[in-house]
């Protein structure tokens, strides 16, 4: 009889404890969902590794990129522009409106191109497919770009949602590479300065009250600032690229001893090797080092 008082006992507790957690919370608790918490986390300076080198398109001659800019009219699109985060922002601005998100529609080829078409038939795709396409972009007018793989650190442990894609660009005028989020025509700035990944989760943790996030419009409502930076932050954990941003409409990458991609790891945290449980991550080099990460593209 005690024992079955103490199995009744227990299964009231947990009917209880999941009544009073909110859907969220109580998939975080089982490891469906990711945790929310932000951690303190840095990164070293360590002087870059000469193993890892990336490959860049050239972005005028290229005949993919031409093709691109040509059949999207691109090059109307930023006509009259000379500030270069205008036209970032006009190419951000123009991404996120291609198609409505479906987070789990793939196109039939994972380049700009495709997808574009697929879209223009009514096609819906995933924040992977926004990133590749502003990168792609962007690049086909002459701005350097990279699509950014953003990974939650419990990103081995939960079942879902432990991923999220943006783009980061390079910029000549700030001399540095800047974070945009074409899901969501994003661009995140800080003291009126536009930031990479790493610099959004220091902001946010920190709660800077100098962290704006724009568009080609202006500064976001407070409510969908907000409401972005409460989701973004658990994503900015582990960041990752593709050692060969040239290749555009094949996956045959450049490796490096057969690794594809660079990911950069918070200093003292583990290498993750596991995606939400079962894709092992075994095509990536690993580095703690932001000159590593953030070199200058040539």
């Amino acid at each position: 009889m005690k024992k079955a008082a103490v199995v009744i006992i227990s299964l009231i507790a947990v009917v209880i404890v999941t009544f009073l957690l909110t859907p969220t919370t109580f998939y975080q608790l089982l490891k469906i969902s990711p945790s929310s918490k932000l951690l303190d986390i840095s990164y070293s300076n360590d002087a870059p590794d000469t193993l890892y080198q990336f490959l860049y398109a050239d972005t005028t001659g290229n005949e993919y990129l031409k093709e691109l800019r040509t059949s999207h009219n691109l090059e109307q699109l930023i006509a009259g522009q000379t500030d270069e985060l205008d036209k970032i922002k006009t190419i951000l601005d123009w991404t996120s409106k291609q198609w409505s998100h479906d987070g789990s529609n793939t196109p039939s080829n994972h380049d700009a191109i495709t997808i574009l078409a697929e879209a223009r038939q009514g096609k819906q795709f995933r924040c992977v497919e926004y990133g590749i396409v502003a990168t792609a972009a962007l690049n086909s007018i002459g701005i350097p770009a990279r699509t950014l793989g953003l990974k939650t650190r419990d990103v081995e442990k939960v079942m879902r949602g432990a991923g999220h894609v943006v783009t980061e660009v390079y910029s000549n005028q700030y001399e540095k590479w800047i974070y945009i989020d074409p899901q969501f025509n994003i661009m995140p700035t800080l003291n009126e300065t536009p930031i990479n990944g790493v610099e959004l989760q220091k902001a946010i943790y920190t709660k800077d009250p100098g962290l704006k996030l724009i568009n080609k419009e202006g500064e976001l409502d407070k409510e969908d600032s907000e409401n972005y930076i409460k989701w973004i932050g658990k994503y900015l954990f582990y960041f990752d690229v593709l050692f060969d941003q040239k290749t555009m409409n094949s996956e045959e990458f450049m490796r490096i001893n057969g690794m594809s991609k660079l990911t950069l790891v918070p200093a003292g945290h583990k290498e993750p090797q596991i995606f939400q449980r079962s894709s092992k991550i075994n095509y990536s080099y690993y580095t703690n080092s932001l000159n590593d990460f953030y070199r200058k593209p040539h």
